[in-house]
């Protein structure tokens, strides 16, 4: 018998060093009072909605990127005992790489991942992690910045880095795939849907400055050169070309929400 080819490994999009020290930042800069968390409090918010119309009422959770808090006071509301898991944990979290497997025991009846699977290598591979953490009949929900976002921040940096366009913003999951991988990765009855979240700024540098809270800075492992101070002035006067009659541009967040459960599969019918 042929030996089987050893499993290929994914390719290297994302720096780990990079990423962390992405996160690192963000956490910092979630301690101050004026920072911008709206992406994780609408992501909280969403998968409460869901909850209550799934009528899911998980016992113990595992929520991951939870920064503002929300969701984890909200389930300790309803009686469900939570375990805060993040990157880049802070005290009272746990330590946690998406690309590896849980160490506990599968427990958890929810797992929230909100706003970090979109920067992992191993996507698929974070997935089957969170099937296999999930207990007989648990529910996760992962929800992140997919395809069609910042569309005004990609204009602007394409006119500024003018004739040598360089990769800046990563590469983002849509809809249809994010509802293969769920199914590729074992999830019983997988959802795939996609929001959109307007925002509007007065100038670029609030913008880059509510990107770098929310963990959404460039973490590519072969970024683009730095823009240099005339990239920068380019790029501020394609942010006030884009700008409508109040001044201000709008900028538009894609948020994925991926959801499966652990059930056992349904053998094909022949």
């Amino acid at each position: 018998m042929a030996t089987p080819p050893p499993p290929q490994k994914p390719p290297t999009i994302f720096s780990p060093t990079r990423r962390r020290s992405q996160r690192q930042r963000m956490r910092a800069l979630q301690c101050r009072p004026d920072a911008a968390h709206y992406l994780a409090e609408d992501m909280a918010e969403d998968v409460l909605d869901r909850l209550d119309f799934l009528r899911h009422e998980p016992k113990r959770a595992l929520l991951v990127g939870d920064i503002s808090g929300m969701l984890a006071k909200a389930l300790a509301a309803r009686g469900c005992a939570v375990v805060r898991a993040d990157p880049a944990p802070l005290a009272g979290e746990l330590p946690l790489d998406e690309e590896q497997p849980w160490p506990g025991e599968a427990s958890f009846d929810l797992i929230a991942h909100l706003g970090t699977l979109g920067t992992v290598n191993d996507l698929p591979g974070a997935l089957v992690h969170i099937r296999r953490a999930l207990a007989p009949n648990g529910l996760a929900i992962m929800s992140w910045c997919g395809a069609g976002s910042v569309p005004a921040l990609r204009d602007v940096m394409v006119a500024a880095d003018g004739a040598r366009a360089a990769a800046r913003i990563h590469p983002q999951v849509d809809v249809r795939a994010g509802g293969d991988l769920l199914q590729r990765c074992g999830f019983a009855e997988p959802m795939s849907d996609s929001r959109m979240l307007d925002v509007r700024y007065a100038s670029f540098a609030r913008l880059l400055e509510d990107l770098r809270a929310q963990g959404l800075s460039s973490c590519l492992a072969r970024p683009g050169p730095v823009l240099g101070k005339a990239g920068l002035a380019r790029a501020q006067d394609a942010f006030a070309a884009a700008a409508d009659a109040d001044g201000r541009v709008t900028e538009r967040f894609a948020i994925l929400t991926l959801s499966g459960w652990a059930k056992a599969l349904r053998a094909p019918k022949f």
